[in-house]
């Protein structure tokens, strides 16, 4: 073992210490978040609130610091294997490979450690949505005019892998047409998947402003397509005014709970 080695061991050590530090006061930052807005739901309608711009703002730092955690363990592992003299190493590899029962389950292990707080807490989060409905991306496979085209619509959550981190969704309604062979099942990875604000907990429902692009159900559908709020709503639980591309300038109403952020990277 050479002392430079060793230095980088220690160093990445003291930074995964240092990082699930920062992890852990973000937590609770976001757990403060959620008191406050549990107790008075009401002030997200306040002029000028920007607590759930700050509650996403801090999501967004806990997924980061997740995976910059993740990727950190991943090398302090590799280090220290390098470190290992290589009879222990086979050794080590043997016990291992005893069978693949023991393998899967040392692996399973190994990865429980290395998941944050607040990301078992997303991942249980996701599994709860059995059952419900949900805006969900699907492709387009079959050979015909809209092969290789991806769409939104609204599916019902059947199930949630939270070792593949995939949904299994069943899509209800699945159109009327002559090729329609019935309701139709698809496995879609977790950025496919947009859930819908609870109509009873309106701290789920972010307020979009006027001129803000959303991806919205259209009325009497189960579709989803891109649509730009029209006007400001005096209430939370008020329907949106939204004008959707492509429908010759008419405003339509959409209640609340079927209106939800326009994907990244979304193309009609």
């Amino acid at each position: 073992m050479s002392s430079p080695d060793i230095a980088g061991v220690l160093d990445n050590a003291k930074e995964l210490d240092r990082l699930r530090k920062e992890q852990e006061e973000v937590l609770g930052e976001i757990n403060r978040m959620h008191k406050k807005l549990q107790s008075t739901p009401e002030i997200v309608e306040r002029p000028g609130d920007n607590s759930l711009l700050k509650l996403k703002m801090l999501y967004t730092q806990a997924k980061d610091m997740s995976e910059s955690e993740v990727a950190l363990s991943s090398q302090l592992l590799g280090q220290i294997d390098a470190l290992l003299p290589s009879g222990t190493q086979g050794q080590h590899r043997r016990r291992i490979e005893g069978s693949e029962q023991k393998k899967k389950r040392v692996k399973a292990d190994s990865e429980v450690p290395r998941m944050s707080p607040t990301m078992r807490s997303h991942l249980e989060s996701l599994a709860n949505l059995k059952g419900e409905q949900v805006a969900a991306r699907i492709i387009q496979d079959d050979a015909g005019k809209d092969a290789g085209k991806d769409e939104w619509f609204v599916v019902k959550v059947i199930h949630f892998d939270k070792e593949t981190r995939e949904f299994e969704v069943l899509d209800e309604d699945p159109g009327d047409d002559e090729e329609s062979t019935g309701q139709r099942k698809y496995k879609l990875p977790m950025s496919h998947i947009i859930p819908f604000p609870k109509r009873g907990d309106l701290s789920t429902s972010p307020d979009f402003p006027p001129g803000k692009n959303v991806l919205a159900v259209y009325p009497e559908t189960t579709a989803l397509y891109k649509a730009t709020v029209v006007q400001a709503r005096k209430r939370k639980i008020d329907d949106y005014v939204l004008e959707f591309d492509d429908d010759e300038e008419a405003q339509r109403l959409v209640p609340f709970h079927r209106v939800v952020p326009l994907p990244e990277g979304y193309r009609p």
